[in-house]
């Protein structure tokens, strides 16, 4: 750091005169004849001179030396400061490059054949084969696949898989597929026979942990033949709902709850695909992107799947906990609209088409829920942003009893409802 530099002065010690008295008395002195007085004597020009240039040339030469030390201080620093920039982006690359390969041999492409009805010009149904292109992951050893349910829909005749290796399997099985009323946009896949072949399952992490900013990559099936395509991204934002339907605009639109948005690239193909973190754990499956936007996609929490997993790698078919409501996630925004104090929460609100929001026969029904309550919590898990009433029940297996915290009336009340199995419809 530059600063003035001052000449310390010399220290000025007290002093005293000597005062004691002359044994011998006290001697005469005559004052001096002033013409013999000599007068002191100015230093010359000449001399100043000399010492002022003298006094220049070495503050000159103590200042090139300190400028040229700050120079190669500044200098070091600045190639440093480039060699740690260079360093954190091979390094990052590295990492890229290591996620691809680790997680990229358990990523599979999945070709699908499936019946579809169309009416032709004189108005006769006719149905007609139609090929379509997603991504799963592979979650175990014996060839158990997670994907999206809309990547193997209603009507599935055909699928197939094809491995990072080029490896390519036709004996695949649709296990179960998510309500088509779900929000959950999850299918189960097995390949019959393996081959002898060692397949690697991908590496779980917890969604929960992962925050807006953290550094994430896709991989997928890129518009179903771009195999294993690599993008990066962040966590853009969490507990987005969305309204999601194929860009023909042909199927029914599905409500999903609960997702993750990524500025990673998400390209048609890539539904089913992993979402991963940088310790190349998988926290959600690729599912949807922004229509008219660009890099905004959108992935299921892998914490939501969870419990299908297990039920799925438990049992051999997929089982989802059901509670049997229709509800709003609360926001502040959205509660302001509604007139409502609380502002998180599963708000059970009454429909405006003559239909009910509680399911009849359902385990909400049975555990005495009405419209208008709202639901806050599930045991002790808080219903908010991060925390759909969907993506916590789907934690649970059927045949689980959950307490829910519920506010009616202004009122705090518990109850229990034990979950039951998701109707397929």
């Amino acid at each position: 750091m530059q600063g003035e530099f001052k000449t310390p002065k010399p220290e000025i010690s007290e002093a005293s005169f000597s005062t004691r008295p002359s044994r011998r008395g006290i001697p005469s002195f005559k004052k001096p004849e002033l013409s013999k007085l000599k007068p002191l004597r100015r230093p010359s020009r000449s001399a100043g001179l000399i010492f002022i240039i003298l006094f220049c040339f070495l503050f000159g030469l103590a200042g090139g030396l300190a400028g040229s030390a700050i120079y190669d201080h500044n200098h070091s620093l600045s190639t440093a400061s480039t060699s740690q920039k260079q360093q954190y982006v091979s390094n990052e690359s590295q990492l890229v490059a290591g996620i691809a390969k680790n997680v990229g041999q358990s990523v599979v492409s999945v070709d699908v054949t499936s019946q579809a009805t169309s009416q032709d010009f004189f108005g006769f149904t006719q149905s007609q084969d139609q090929q379509s292109a997603g991504t799963g992951f592979i979650i175990n050893t014996d060839g158990t696949i997670v994907t999206n349910r809309h990547v193997v829909p209603a009507g599935t005749t055909q699928v197939s898989v094809t491995l990072a290796d080029g490896t390519r399997y036709d004996n695949v099985q649709v296990i179960g597929r998510t309500s088509d009323s779900s929000s959950l946009d999850i299918a189960f896949l097995k390949i019959g026979d393996t081959k002898g072949k060692t397949l690697v399952p991908v590496t779980l992490g917890d969604s929960s942990k992962m925050q807006v900013g953290d550094k994430v990559v896709a991989i997928g099936n890129a518009l179903g033949q771009f195999q294993n395509t690599v993008t990066t991204g962040i966590i853009s934002g969490y507990g987005r709902d969305v309204q999601a339907g194929d860009q023909s605009g042909v199927s029914d639109t599905e409500n999903l709850t609960d997702l993750f948005q990524t500025d990673a690239a998400i390209n048609e193909g890539n539904s089913g695909g992993p979402l991963v973190n940088i310790n190349g754990e998988v926290i959600g499956v690729n599912t949807a992107i922004a229509s008219g936007a660009q890099n905004i996609g959108f992935s299921i929490p892998i914490n939501d799947v969870k419990g299908l997993i297990s039920s799925v790698l438990g049992s051999g078919k997929l089982e989802q906990p059901y509670l049997g409501v229709h509800y709003i996630s609360l926001t502040a925004d959205v509660a302001y609209q509604l007139n409502l104090n609380v502002t998180s929460g599963a708000y059970i609100a009454p429909p405006t088409d003559g239909s009910t929001s509680i399911v009849a026969g359902s385990p909400a029904e049975k555990a005495g829920l009405k419209e208008k309550d709202i639901i806050t919590k599930v045991n002790n898990t808080a219903v908010d942003d991060k925390n759909s009433l969907t993506s916590i029940l789907s934690r649970f297996k059927v045949g689980d009893t959950v307490k829910l915290t519920v506010i009616r009336d202004g009122k705090t009340i518990t109850v229990k409802a034990t979950l039951s199995a998701a109707p397929q419809s």
